[in-house]
């Protein structure tokens, strides 16, 4: 059955997302402030900054009225940016004038309130102006995504009826969507995989091979675990599309701009320079922040993170910082710390 979808956010994976839904047969209306790139979008069905020499369905209606875009919508995608996600969500709550099932496609922590961007959402928009809370994540590159590459991701949400419909909205043949009802464990491996990610990008940077991605990967693995269980994950989640999964797509891959950012940190670059020049966000530097002083405050051991807190934002050298990781104080695997 045919659904309208308000797709909050033109970025590349707003964008691959819409296409997967007109492709679907449903009524999809791509929400933007950018006048230029809504237009280019409208008019010639492409997002060139984003998504290079791919041609979006004519179906998917493009504007800058948001309003319009989540009018009588059966559902409302929200895939901003993490530090816009509040802002937005907040708009949306001012105009919408229906109930629709609100789904968070965005990976990452607020920062200072440390919060999931699940919750956010369910402090900003009032419950006469939403049904559950969905999370749509998993381990998938948006340039792949438009040409069909094979894909499975997981809708998570604590009601499994809707967890449900938003998988039926985008299952198909080349996009398959598995449900979960662990929404912190979902939420947090998707967010805090940008963190390792950064850090892969940074050992490759440096020059190092296949056994320190191997480390840093099942290291981080661990302590992206122990942090979600602490927040109150269950443990397997990590073991799937949320967790390792998402973990392997984003710190082994060129798509990914959080390893790009941590391949040109680790080469010596400055790094406001890196992120200046990137054209998109990286929102592994922000949930960095965010992870690190929720470790602190929460007494759970992130050596990684911390090492990487300490490159982005103490300055120290990567090379440094890798040392201080393989020099710390023998401990058994099991222990995961």
């Amino acid at each position: 059955m045919q659904q309208k979808v308000a797709v909050l956010g033109p970025g590349s994976w707003g964008s691959a997302l819409s296409q997967v839904l007109a492709e679907n047969g449903h009524e999809v209306h791509l929400w933007g402030n950018n006048p230029a790139q809504i237009e280019e979008i409208q008019s010639a069905h492409t997002n060139k900054h984003y998504l290079k020499d791919v041609v979006l369905p004519q179906s998917i209606q493009a504007t800058l009225d948001l309003k319009e875009a989540v009018k009588d919508a059966d559902a409302v995608l929200f895939v901003v940016p993490t530090n816009a996600m509040r802002a937005v969500a907040r708009q949306f709550n001012e105009v919408c004038e229906n109930k629709p099932t609100i789904i968070q496609a965005s990976k990452g922590l607020e920062l200072g309130t440390h919060k999931r961007l699940s919750q956010v959402l369910g402090e900003e928009i009032s419950p006469e102006h939403r049904k559950a809370v969905v999370v749509l994540s998993g381990p998938s590159h948006a340039e792949e995504v438009v040409r069909h590459d094979l894909t499975t991701i997981t809708a998570a949400s604590t009601d499994l009826k809707a967890a449900e419909y938003v998988q039926h909205l985008f299952m198909n043949h080349y996009f398959r969507v598995y449900t979960n009802d662990d929404v912190i464990g979902v939420e947090t491996g998707a967010a805090l995989k940008n963190i390792i990610a950064l850090g892969a990008g940074a050992i490759h940077g440096l020059g190092y091979g296949d056994n320190a991605k191997a480390a840093i990967m099942t290291r981080g693995l661990a302590e992206i675990t122990r942090l979600g269980v602490a927040m109150g994950a269950n443990p397997m989640t990590f073991i799937g599309l949320s967790g390792v999964g998402d973990l392997i797509v984003t710190a082994t891959s060129k798509f990914s701009r959080n390893w790009r950012a941590g391949n040109q940190i680790g080469q010596g670059k400055p790094i406001q320079e890196v992120l200046d020049n990137m054209g998109m966000v990286v929102e592994g530097v922000s949930t960095t922040k965010a992870a690190y002083e929720l470790s602190q405050q929460m007494h759970v051991d992130m050596p990684i993170t911390k090492a990487i807190y300490e490159v982005l934002y103490d300055g120290m050298p990567v090379k440094e910082a890798a040392e201080k990781i393989m020099l710390r104080d023998p401990k058994t695997e099991v222990e995961y710390n």
